[in-house]
């Protein structure tokens, strides 16, 4: 959302200049812009004073709106448990002399992250003292599979997503069925973020009797789910030595089983330096651990070997002498894979430049066209602002690919265009999209940075750089061919391989562009200047105005609150009212900015009864039933197709499919006649849920359409761009 703000004020300031000249080509009588003074200096000079205070007060007063509306989009709401903990029961009807499971769920708050058994180097896990009725025991918990954490060089074992630990209740066989056996306990554990840890406290309890031992299904399913997040035990021991500042381990592991991203986390302390770094080599059937000993531990160890997306593998390790290194195990990252790298990165590069026809980036690129038409065939000026223009668009693609890796790494699960699920953001860019419109239009003209060649040279390059930003930074709504399979081989990639992705879709973005400014073939073939440019300028007009739309509406729908939305409504009205009013000025009319006012108050007061609208539509939106893993898997047991879309509503491919595809009459009434389940996952604010499925199947962005044939283990991915016919082959209509 900062990064949104930031982006949005510089390139207010920096890219209209080049749009306010596009009509250079065109006669302008500088008495409209000016006024008629008594002489020409002393009246230009008078009314770039004006110009000066009032652009200092428009963006006083841009800001200190943007600022409130901030406050309030801002959540009221008591402060959260940094862990929520919740005990539950498999079956709440214990048979006598019969053992059941029960699970202490862990949901850890924004930023905040719990700890496996062995905390690493910071932390601790959780210990619990029972208050456990007479006949019943409860076993230790078993942990899932942890993930290795570094912050500030101290190395933790962690969870940052809500996890489960597992222990069984076992009943004496001499208990009378009916007898409350309700289990309590005092739980403590060690909640942490980045900059703090908290010790935190809560009795945790669970009503429980004797009876006949049934398990609902659902409850069965659900801890069918977490068994699967815990770690398998290996059958057979494994053996460790120390040899000077080095220790060393081997695990019977078979030659075909694969390791995506290895990591050995030992519970027994004093035997490793816990960041050092690992080494993994595989001899045989056997893999080899090597690292930096810390400690005098000995004797017999234990530990958990991390095979890769929340895998592992229990180990009993006893001391004795570790075969020799072998041959090394490639991590992701240590050693990505290049073929995906360059195939990712050539399909951000198609990808971005298939952007460029989307309907907010195409008006930009063609005015900066026009730039290079104005310019009269320069061919020096038209190469600097090519790659100026080149060198906005690369540098955003790669803060906002930075931004998305340092979130995912700090825990948050977001996907590209992350900064749309926020409606501050959407504010930002709703301003805008609105100022460019209004400028665009001819409503107003910001000042011209001429004074001289080198200061239009300064000014072409400084245009072409935040334009660049700008059509960067309005194409991450968009996902087309190509680019959702490259975005999210990110996900799997080390951040110094994912970067250039982010970079190549930016430079896909620029290529049409940079073509222009570099080619002079395709340059000459661009039209000579003239008075059609200010007909073109303003017809450009339309599809940011659209855009504006779109942004609006997507406001409204994220806010859905008849009281929320008046105040962005207030500040984009304020904006409207200043910008016409700053146009008067430059006309020399001082009134026409109130047919403005008038109108948008109108709309401001009627902010209060439509906004519930929102909420409802967004409840009655989509062909099918609400995502949710729980409803994916009741739709499988129902032994009919499934399919399922994840879709946005600030994504147009996701609505062009929708509309064109997915809500057909022909689609729906073919879907209707085989049983097919329809799911929609909605991504619109985010869900960690959805972005956690998303990456299931390699992807960080939508659209995303997945088809379970009945019986079918695994989903089919379909194209990204969906055609009736294809969807009445699959249900076999």
């Amino acid at each position: 959302m900062i990064f949104a703000a930031v982006v949005s004020g510089f390139i207010f300031t920096g890219s209209f200049s080049d749009w306010g000249d596009v009509s250079a080509g065109c006669p302008l009588d500088e008495s409209r812009l000016y006024g008629k003074p008594g002489t020409q200096d002393s009246g230009r000079r008078s009314v770039e004073l004006r110009k000066d205070v009032f652009m200092t007060g428009l963006g006083r007063a841009l800001l200190a709106l943007l600022a409130l509306a901030m406050l309030s989009l801002a959540p009221a709401r008591a402060e959260p448990p940094h862990i929520a903990a919740k005990l539950v029961a498999e079956s709440a009807t214990v048979s006598p002399g019969a053992t059941t499971a029960i699970a202490l769920t862990m949901t850890p708050g924004k930023g905040w992250h719990g700890y496996w058994t062995n905390g690493g180097d910071a932390g601790f896990g959780l210990s619990v003292e029972w208050n456990a009725p007479e006949g019943v025991s409860v076993s230790p918990f078993r942990y899932p599979v942890p993930e290795p954490l570094i912050l500030f060089g101290m190395m933790n074992h962690v969870y940052e997503h809500p996890y489960a630990l597992l222990a069984d209740v076992t009943v004496a066989r001499d208990i009378a069925p009916g007898t409350d056996l309700t289990l309590t306990g005092i739980a403590n554990w060690l909640a942490c973020t980045d900059k703090v840890c908290v010790p935190e406290k809560a009795v945790i309890s669970v009503a429980l009797k004797a009876g006949d031992g049934q398990i609902a299904p659902a409850t069965r399913t659900q801890f069918d789910a977490w068994r699967a997040r815990l770690p398998q035990p290996l059958d057979r021991a494994g053996k460790w030595e120390r040899k000077g500042d080095r220790v060393r381990f081997a695990i019977p592991l078979p030659a075909g089983t694969a390791l995506e991203a290895p990591h050995l986390f030992l519970e027994t302390q004093n035997i490793v330096d816990y960041p050092a770094v690992q080494g993994f080599s595989r001899n045989g059937d056997w893999i080899i651990v090597e690292t930096r000993a810390k400690g005098d531990a000995a004797g017999r160890a234990e530990g958990l070997l991390k095979l890769g997306d929340g895998r592992g593998l229990t180990v009993h390790f006893e001391p004795g002498a570790v075969p020799a290194k072998g041959e090394p195990v490639a991590t992701a990252a240590s050693a990505p894979d290049m073929r995906l790298f360059w195939t990712a990165l050539g399909g951000a590069i198609l990808g971005g430049l298939i952007l460029n026809l989307m309907p907010c980036v195409f008006p930009i690129l063609s005015l900066k066209a026009l730039s290079l038409t104005r310019s009269g065939g320069d061919a020096r000026a038209a190469k600097v602002e090519a790659l100026a223009y080149t060198g906005g668009a690369v540098l955003t693609a790669l803060l906002l690919g930075g931004a998305l890796l340092a979130l995912r790494a700090a825990g948050e699960e977001v996907g590209w265009a992350f900064q749309l699920q926020h409606p501050v953001s959407v504010l930002a860019l709703l301003i805008l999209a609105i100022a460019i419109t209004m400028n665009l239009l001819g409503s107003y003209e910001l000042p011209s940075f001429g004074g001289g060649q080198a200061l239009t040279e300064k000014s072409g390059a400084a245009g072409g750089f935040w334009t660049g930003a700008l059509a960067a930074f309005a194409a991450t709504p968009c996902s087309g061919p190509l680019l959702g399979a490259a975005l999210g081989a990110t996900l799997v990639l080390p951040a110094w391989a994912a970067l250039p992705i982010f970079g190549g879709l930016g430079f896909g973005l620029a290529l049409p562009f940079l073509a222009i400014g570099f080619v002079p073939a395709l340059r000459n073939r661009l039209p000579k200047p003239g008075p059609w440019m200010a007909k073109f300028r303003k017809w450009m007009a339309l599809p940011m105005g659209l855009t504006a739309l779109a942004l609006g509406w997507l406001l409204w729908r994220q806010i859905g609150s008849g009281s929320l939305i008046v105040w962005p409504l207030v500040v984009v009205a304020m904006t409207v009212v200043l910008l016409a009013h700053y146009g008067s000025i430059q006309r020399g009319d001082r009134r026409a900015w109130l047919l403005y006012a008038a109108g948008l108050l109108f709309v401001v007061s009627l902010a209060g009864t439509v906004g519930d609208v929102a909420q409802a539509e967004r409840h009655t939106d989509g062909a099918g039933a609400t995502f949710s893993p729980a409803a994916l898997a009741n739709a499988r047991k129902s032994g009919k197709p499934v399919f399922v879309y994840f879709t946005a509503d600030w994504c147009l491919s996701c609505k062009a499919n929708e509309a064109g595809a997915i809500n057909r009459e022909a689609v729906q009434a073919a879907f209707a006649a085989k049983g097919v389940v329809t799911l929609v996952g909605d991504w619109t604010t985010g869900d960690p849920v959805i972005t956690r499925t998303l990456a299931e199947h390699g992807r960080n962005s939508v659209p995303l359409y997945l088809w379970y044939a009945p019986g079918a283990a695994e989903p089919e991915i379909l194209p990204q761009i969906l055609t009736p016919g294809l969807l009445t082959d699959k249900a076999g209509g």
